[in-house]
């Protein structure tokens, strides 16, 4: 599956998500502890904004999440469907990178984790696709050590910004989604 493709379906994934918070969920707590689900849309859609501006293209606010959202995986999707935009270089906190790599390693691997995130926050469907699952745990268990401790430093990346919490243990033989959720510092 292409990083087009991928993003695409995580995206639909996400925001049948978002479209299924009750009005009154949106304060409810994420298992991120300074989010609510509320929180937990915006920053995935702040982390799309911040892919677009090396392609001269941002996003304006919306007047609710799932507006927000949708707008912000329309602009993803332009810049996936566009080859100058999806294969132009930019700096990123994990070196250069194209667009679409940008894209495919940051917001469309977001959007799993986030995604589960929203549900446990809302009562909906915790499962994750294990396609999904599998890359991201060869993901997250390839990270060298020494990067694995500066995701979990509050600040690292910038004021605010925490990629991973704390390891959550988790059983040798519990299910691959929760130990992946462990790992990343979440409470399966």
């Amino acid at each position: 599956m292409g990083i087009a493709e991928r993003y695409r379906r995580r995206a639909e994934a996400f925001e049948r998500k978002v479209a299924g918070v009750g009005p009154d969920q949106w304060a409810n707590q994420s298992p991120c502890a300074r989010w609510t689900a509320r929180d937990v849309v915006e920053h995935v859609v702040a982390m799309h904004a911040l892919i677009l501006p090396p392609v001269a293209r941002k996003l304006e606010p919306a007047d609710d999440p799932l507006t927000a959202f949708q707008e912000a995986r329309a602009a993803i999707e332009d810049v996936l469907d566009d080859p100058v935009a999806a294969l132009t270089e930019t700096d990123t906190p994990a070196g250069r990178l194209t667009t679409e790599q940008h894209v495919d390693q940051v917001v469309s691997d977001d959007l799993v984790l986030h995604g589960w995130d929203l549900a446990r926050a809302t009562g909906q469907d915790e499962l994750m696709d294990p396609l999904d699952i599998e890359r991201l745990w060869a993901g997250a268990v390839a990270i060298p050590p020494e990067l694995m401790t500066k995701y979990r430093t509050p600040g690292a990346f910038g004021e605010g910004i925490e990629v991973y919490g704390a390891e959550v243990p988790v059983p040798a033989d519990a299910p691959l989604q929760d130990r992946l959720l462990g790992l990343l510092g979440r409470e399966p």
